[in-house]
């Protein structure tokens, strides 16, 4: 096994070197190729900076209106389209609200309404594009913005953030320049339009085209730029220009499934599988309706007066607009058959009691992108770490865990054969979930002057605890298994009182009793101080045995440790 590991490491390595000498090659062979390449490579590192900057100036913000956006479809749809046209990355977009789901912050309908929408704010880029049009050169105004940029990145904070921003935008203007001069370079070396093709085979060829160049740029905005300036070189023709739109939208839902969906709990794997569903239907209707369709644009154009390029812009525009409309009705229903498509897991592995070995409920990956949405996440993936423990401890003093969630305070009665089952819950259900919070948590990008330092510091404490409480009531449970079952053990009703009060203090995980209630469960603790005690004397009558006394002395200490876990945790919140 570590051989074809080893092997396919090797030969990735070897495949990576042939495609850098191969392009290294390329570039010798063709200064204009060298060109395109390098205004490619400056527009699709200024979109990463943007999105970068954009995160970390506007994340919060973006997560808060997220959550309000849901309330209606029109809401999110709007919310979708908005995002989009701010960040200028339907996919960044889309990747969010993946996260979002998967948390259980929003529904599923809610998050497909965010998807229309971002296929709508998407449009916005190339009509922005189109407008600048070819005739105006923006490096001028791309150097000074470059050199405040870095600048402003020497500093912390926001003003880095803003800085980055420029940085991006600069480079971007830089890119858009770099890449219409290759072309130009290009010349008559890369003439589509020229060729003859079969209408319906041209249209096909040349959205297959656009849907390769984003999943290889993972950008549907550079395969956008460039085939606007390939058009205003006349090196391709408008319909043609137009297949190319079709395939960008699709290669653009088909990077974003991918992404999100490796790694996602279901509902992410939903929306993901939603927006490609949509973008693919989309796709379909407009090849139908294509001569209606390029028709409605030729005919506006006429009337006033738009360049190609600005045609290009509507004719995205409009094959997005009818795919909105086309889906608005059906989202409720779209959100049923997915769940169908694609049901909740099941576990792989189950405990030999039957109970399911847990996997991380809301640790997606695409949360990852924005601090807050991660926190979010580690914040409920703690709450469900501390129901397991919670039901675990309950196994260790055989208390029955739907006792947790019902009424009274005062469990029933133990009922044998006891099993010691604690030691392989904590092994297959609450050691594996703590390990996946805290890789979760390492890989979130916050530092020690972040706000959210403290908040973490606190749910790593949480965490931390909780392990400590199930590891106690590991070593517990034989001695209750051992005293409970036998009613006539002189340390039998010890035991009982001790899984009563233990009981009490797990009760009040659900509860979230206010200042004064932890005041009187602080108090409540010196009870254990007193059993110690009577154990004392009742050991001094002869009424226990000396290694009964131990037994209970120790399990005291057990209980003590756990209540005061319950206690610390009921404080940190």
């Amino acid at each position: 096994m570590n051989f074809s590991n080893r092997s396919k490491k090797y030969l990735n390595y070897l495949l990576l070197v042939i495609f850098i000498v191969a392009l290294g090659f390329s570039f010798w062979h063709s200064l204009a190729w060298l060109k395109l390449c390098y205004g490619l490579a400056l527009f699709l590192f200024g979109m990463q900076c943007i999105e970068e900057g954009l995160r970390s100036t506007a994340g919060g913000t973006l997560e808060r209106l997220m959550t309000k956006s849901t309330a209606t479809p029109a809401r999110g749809f709007l919310f979708g389209v908005g995002s989009t046209f701010v960040l200028q990355s339907s996919t960044l977009v889309s990747l969010l609200t993946i996260a979002f789901i998967s948390t259980g912050m929003i529904g599923l309908a809610g998050g497909i309404a965010i998807i229309f929408g971002t296929n709508l704010g998407a449009t916005t880029g190339i009509w922005l594009l189109a407008l600048a049009g070819q005739s105006v050169s923006l490096s001028p105004v791309a150097i000074p913005m470059l050199v405040f940029g870095i600048l402003m990145g020497f500093f912390g904070g926001q003003t880095q953030a803003v800085g980055r921003i420029l940085v991006g935008v600069a480079l971007i203007f830089m890119g858009i320049d770099a890449i219409k001069e290759g072309f130009g370079a290009f010349g008559g070396q890369m003439d589509f339009a020229s060729l003859q093709f079969n209408p319906t085979m041209e249209v096909l060829i040349f959205t297959g085209i656009g849907f390769l160049l984003t999943c290889v740029l993972q950008s549907s905005h550079a395969t956008l730029i460039l085939t606007l300036t390939a058009l205003a070189s006349m090196q391709i023709t408008l319909p043609q220009a137009f297949a190319i739109a079709v395939g960008s939208n699709l290669g653009s839902s088909a990077t974003t499934a991918l992404m999100g969906a490796i790694g996602s709990e279901r509902a992410g794997q939903r929306l993901a599988l939603a927006h490609l569903f949509f973008n693919a239907i989309t796709a379909l209707l407009t090849f139908v309706l294509w001569m209606p369709m390029t028709t409605i644009v030729s005919s506006i154009s006429q009337a006033a007066n738009f360049s190609p390029l600005i045609q290009l812009a509507l004719f995205h525009t409009l094959f997005n607009v009818f795919g909105v409309v086309v889906f608005w009705r059906w989202q409720d229903k779209l959100a049923d058959v997915l769940t169908k498509m694609l049901p909740d897991k099941k576990p792989a592995k189950t405990l030999p009691d039957g109970s399911q070995a847990v996997m991380p409920r809301y640790l997606d990956p695409n949360a990852l992108l924005s601090s807050d949405i991660a926190m979010r996440a580690v914040v409920k993936e703690v709450r469900h770490l501390m129901s397991l423990a919670t039901e675990v401890i309950c196994h260790a003093i055989f208390v029955k865990n739907e006792q947790l969630y019902q009424d009274g305070y005062t469990p029933d009665k133990p009922i044998a054969p006891f099993e010691l089952d604690v030691q392989a819950l904590y092994e297959w259900q609450i050691k594996p979930l703590y390990s996946e919070i805290l890789d979760f948590t390492s890989k979130m990008d916050i530092d020690e002057a972040d706000s959210r330092q403290d908040e973490l510091t606190v749910v790593h404490l949480v965490a931390f605890t909780l392990l400590g409480m199930v590891k106690d009531g590991k070593h517990l449970q034989k001695n209750m298994a051992y005293f409970l079952a036998d009613s006539d053990n002189a340390a039998h009703y010890e035991y009982l009182a001790l899984r009563e009060h233990l009981f009490f203090f797990l009760k009040q995980l659900n509860q979230s009793p206010d200042a004064s209630q932890l005041s009187d469960l602080d108090k409540r603790t010196d009870e254990l101080e007193e059993m110690r005690y009577n154990i004392l004397q009742r050991l001094g009558q002869g009424e226990l045995e000396n290694t009964q006394a131990s037994s209970i002395m120790n399990d005291i200490n057990y209980v003590l440790r756990i209540e005061q876990g319950v206690l610390e945790i009921l404080k940190a919140h």
